[in-house]
């Protein structure tokens, strides 16, 4: 029986964080689909591609980048930890430049497709819980249940903005984190080949006036309620 659990929203919007919980409490595995993108923008700027050049002059590199592309999502420690080519990546793909380059790398179909079967082939073989911007309406469209997660875009760069903090990074301002907010959810919602946007069967969950505790029971109600849970 499918039970995969979708949830799609915007950058920030705390779907990771959320997600994670979500996947321990019923016991599922959870999958982080931007980290992969992340992973293929990363791989893609440590081989010479200049994200600041029109998207056009890209689009071949970045095609021809997939072939030697090797992705692996493991857990070590109860941790998902992302490689590349057999190389941890994990510590650098949250920066704001990495950010950047996986919106650009998500709009190419070929990108998409290379990591959307990737992950299709991990929903066929275990319940996930899968987050990202187009789970519910395009990579698992028969999800068991689907969440849009949401919040204003600067409650969104001020969690960005402190995590960032958090984890030691100390250089950026939450100026340049809103600035890039902005720029990916205007670049996700506008591309042409599977953009962001709420499923017509998806739940929306807003939580610009939640706490995180909030906001995971809030989630928790819902997949209850779609399921027999």
């Amino acid at each position: 029986m499918n039970r995969n659990i979708a949830i799609d929203g915007p950058s920030g919007a705390g779907k990771s964080t959320l997600a994670k919980k979500v996947a321990k409490q019923f016991g599922y595995i959870y999958l982080d689909t931007g980290a992969m993108y992340r992973a293929f923008g990363l791989y893609c700027i440590e081989n010479g591609v200049d994200f600041s050049a029109a998207d056009s002059e890209n689009q071949k590199k970045l095609e021809d980048l997939t072939e030697n592309f090797a992705l692996d999502v493991v857990y070590e420690n109860s941790n998902q930890q992302v490689y590349v080519n057999g190389r941890n990546v994990t510590s650098l793909i949250r920066t704001p430049e990495v950010s950047i380059a996986a919106s650009k790398v998500a709009v190419v179909p070929k990108v998409r497709l290379k990591l959307v079967e990737i992950q299709r082939q991990i929903a066929e073989k275990s319940d996930v819980v899968m987050d990202g911007r187009d789970i519910g309406s395009y990579v698992l469209p028969n999800a068991a249940v689907k969440v849009f997660l949401t919040a204003s875009v600067e409650i969104r760069a001020k969690r960005r903005f402190d995590e960032l903090r958090e984890k030691g990074n100390s250089e950026v301002t939450y100026e340049e984190v809103l600035k890039d907010m902005k720029f990916r959810d205007a670049n996700d919602s506008s591309r042409a080949f599977a953009p962001l946007k709420q499923a017509e069967d998806a739940v929306l969950l807003d939580t610009s006036e939640m706490t995180e505790d909030e906001s995971e029971q809030a989630l928790i109600n819902i997949i209850k309620s779609k399921t027999e849970m």
